[in-house]
């Protein structure tokens, strides 16, 4: 079962124009509550709205929306998927909501799904037959069954998967694509060959700059002669010894909706990396400029912009590593939580090709922070686990919010980070809410 949610995050906070934000009635709270309304109100105001008081509000930054009322609901399906929020339905695109979230190894029916073409459709010969190709720049050429690849050393790793654009509704003004909000993001287990051993054994040439993966799902057109989408990396990091073939997601073959029968995984990079229904990879002489590689697809500007702003495609940077991020999986937002009890709030955090050194979390909108136990990754890339626990002075409404720091000290921003055409790398706080009574 899956749903379909609209949530608006902590980066709301501050809108350069709120004269311009559009009105619209926030979770069927009743008329006249919408995001202008909000910027205006007062204290009182927002208080009968929420039907308790707020501590703290004093520290609440200017065009603060709570996040107890940023959210609507309407019911959806996705087979084999409990409780996704559907972005997309052609191609199938769905997040999951934080509090689904939880588990330390994310399960199947949890793992958020991100295509952009039609997978395919395949039978018992299909996967028999299933040859992965090696060519390009490499001495000699492969081409290898599936009981081929496994005969390479296995190796098994839990890896953060995260869409480039999750986090692209907090932008202002809006960037095109899935509005994602926080949950386009997993960290399953995958077992698999890595593809350094693979590389080797094709004997990679001097003269390679960057890899070209080819996956076997279709364009929307149905034209066979078009590619959705083909991805790479440089070299170094194919050869980076935790970048694998996988062909195995917690311990079991692969999802067809996540890549069965094979996958390539990258650790640390955007999910648009880590190819599925990999069939092809080509080691090249140069950048790769395979669908979604060139003008503003997954790319940043090489300087500050100004929202809305137009940017050159030779002013844009390919994105590499992830940044830091963290996400509140416990208590699910609106809890309504007992005065005088601690809280446990626990969740995860993640730095691309880093580590997490820090997680905190505030409840009295940043005035104040408490440190959080923060566990080591399970293995390179892997999310880190932590956890803190919470004292509320007084009843009413409050906001937990939760920042991350990584191994290199950058922390994440309150609120979304510089705006880009294509909304990616938004690594705003994320943030729940809170009634003690």
């Amino acid at each position: 079962m899956a749903s379909k949610r609209r949530e608006r995050g902590l980066w709301e906070f501050f809108l350069e124009d709120p004269e311009k934000a559009e009105a619209e009635t926030w979770g069927g709270r009743g008329p006249g509550i919408n995001r202008r309304g909000f910027l205006k109100n007062s204290a009182t105001a927002l208080g009968a709205v929420l039907g308790t008081g707020i501590p703290f509000i004093d520290s609440s930054p200017t065009g603060w929306i709570p996040a107890a009322l940023a959210e609507t609901n309407e019911p959806f399906e996705i087979p084999g998927k409990n409780g996704l929020v559907l972005l997309n339905d052609r191609p199938i695109n769905a997040e999951t909501p934080p509090h689904l979230l939880d588990d330390a190894v994310t399960p199947f029916d949890r793992h958020f799904v991100r295509n952009n073409g039609l997978p395919p459709v395949l039978d018992k010969s299909d996967i028999e037959q299933w040859v992965l190709t090696v060519d390009g720049e490499v001495h000699k050429p492969l081409s290898l069954s599936l009981e081929q690849l496994k005969k390479f050393k296995t190796i098994t790793q839990q890896v953060v998967v995260e869409c480039g654009g999750n986090g692209r509704a907090g932008f202002y003004p809006p960037a095109k694509g899935n509005q994602w909000t926080f949950g386009a993001v997993a960290c399953p287990s995958y077992t698999g060959a890595r593809l350094m051993d693979v590389l080797k054994e094709a004997g990679v040439k001097p003269s390679a700059v960057y890899t070209g993966y080819y996956g076997k799902d279709t364009h929307l057109s149905g034209d066979p002669s078009r590619i959705p989408i083909s991805r790479g990396t440089p070299i170094a990091k194919a050869m980076d010894p935790h970048t694998m073939i996988a062909w195995e997601m917690n311990g079991k073959p692969i999802p067809e909706l996540h890549g069965y029968p094979l996958r390539l995984v990258t650790p640390g990079w955007p999910g648009s990396t880590s190819i599925k229904w990999l069939h092809r990879i080509w080691i090249r002489d140069r950048e790769h400029d395979g669908p979604k590689m060139t003008g503003h697809a997954y790319r940043l500007p090489r300087y500050p912009v100004e929202p809305g702003q137009e940017v050159p495609d030779k002013d844009m940077e390919i994105i590499e590593s992830m940044p830091v991020k963290s996400m509140i999986t416990f208590p699910k937002t609106q809890l309504a939580h007992q005065k005088g009890k601690p809280l446990e709030v626990r969740g995860h955090a993640w730095a691309g090709d880093l580590t997490v050194k820090a997680v905190d979390v505030s409840i009295d909108f940043g005035r104040t922070w408490i440190a959080a136990q923060l566990s080591d990754p399970a293995t390179p890339c892997a999310w880190q686990h932590w956890k803190a626990q919470v004292h509320f002075p007084v009843g009413g409404y409050y906001e937990v919010w939760a920042r991350a720091t990584d191994s290199k000290g950058t922390m994440q921003p309150m609120v979304a980070p510089g705006w880009n055409p294509k909304g990616y790398l938004n690594n705003a706080m994320h943030r729940i809410a809170v009634r003690v009574a």
